[in-house]
């Protein structure tokens, strides 16, 4: 009697291995894709080969220390990262907090509202905000955002003072004539033109997740009576998800790293300052950009270890954006 017959379930077999042979077209491109992976990753290892071994005599100097002092004078052997790290850290997370919602909104304005004849032209928009250079981000900061930002950090410091990090010393809270100079060259300064930088990097992550929700789901909740929004709340939002917290991440990581923006922008100290609104701010990549070319020997393997520092810090948050862009593309599921 067979198993059918016996009224018992065929053991699941297991799926025959495809032996069909690959063509040389197939080959080559297989060939192609490894071996451009393998450069990628080549090129990532020498990178932090060359930095650790650079910056070997600076670290055999100071050791963890380098991450505990804020000092930078690194010919007396006096020199840490501390002060620029968490300068680097303030204005990576005011442009985060205001490119996040910018890029938000225009990646679900393209993807679900925006007329389709319109779609196109917005995303070439989009992407060429990505492309403009760096150094046209900072002096259009310099020369234009500051002045006009200036006020708005005045409100802020005036109204909202008593919260730690929006405080200002030396500030005159209800004094219109008092001097604004204490207001320019800050990290909020910095991070907001870092913010309009990594927008579109964000909004490119975010705008490819939201464009693959389901269109099933998105048609039954419409089917249900959803309003507009209630599609977006309910179906677009959960499954673009992990999209969001990737993009996110990702803008995080080119925050990190912005350098000639940030240069042209901030007045550097070398003190801890955690007052985002007020002037004085510093970051890992201006300090090397600043002291890179009258650095001695030895200044030189610090600066080097401070980009060692800033290479893993960056490398770990692009790896994680990568792993939840990757995850939120397979087998996500809407609340709808």
């Amino acid at each position: 009697m067979s198993t059918a017959e016996a009224g018992l379930e065929p053991e699941s077999a297991p799926p025959r291995p495809n032996n069909a042979a690959r063509g040389i077209g197939d080959r080559i491109f297989r060939l192609q894709l490894t071996g451009a992976g393998t450069i990628v990753l080549a090129i990532m290892a020498a990178v932090g080969i060359f930095l650790l071994l650079r910056a070997g005599s600076a670290l055999k100097v100071r050791g963890l220390s380098f991450l505990t002092t804020a000092q930078w004078q690194p010919d007396v052997h006096n020199f840490g990262i501390a002060a620029v790290l968490i300068g680097n850290l303030l204005i990576a997370a005011v442009a985060v907090t205001f490119s996040l919602p910018l890029a938000l909104g225009t990646a679900l304005f393209i993807s679900d509202i925006a007329p389709r004849r319109l779609r196109r032209t917005l995303v070439a928009m989009v992407d060429l905000m990505a492309a403009v250079p760096s150094v046209v981000y900072g002096l259009w900061g310099l020369f234009f955002l500051q002045g006009h930002v200036v006020g708005v950090s005045r409100w802020l410091s005036d109204w909202l003072g008593w919260i730690p990090f929006l405080h200002v010393d030396g500030a005159q809270p209800g004094d219109p004539l008092a001097s604004s100079s204490v207001y320019t060259a800050s990290s909020f300064i910095a991070g907001l033109v870092v913010a309009l930088m990594v927008a579109p990097i964000q909004c490119s992550v975010m705008r490819e997740v939201f464009s693959q929700a389901p269109v099933g789901e998105r048609e039954g909740a419409y089917a249900l009576g959803a309003t507009r929004w209630g599609v977006i709340r309910t179906v677009v939002l959960p499954y673009g998800r992990g999209g969001v917290i990737g993009g996110t991440m990702l803008g995080l990581g080119r925050a990190l790293g912005e350098t000639i923006a940030v240069y042209l922008i901030i007045s550097p100290v070398f003190t801890i300052q955690p007052h985002i609104l007020q002037t004085g701010a510093n970051s890992v990549s201006s300090l090397i950009a600043l002291h890179y070319g009258d650095a001695s020997e030895f200044g030189m393997s610090a600066l080097m270890a401070a980009g060692l520092a800033l290479f893993l810090l960056t490398l770990v948050v692009n790896f994680t954006a990568s792993s939840i862009v990757a995850r939120s593309r397979s087998g996500s599921q809407s609340e709808a």
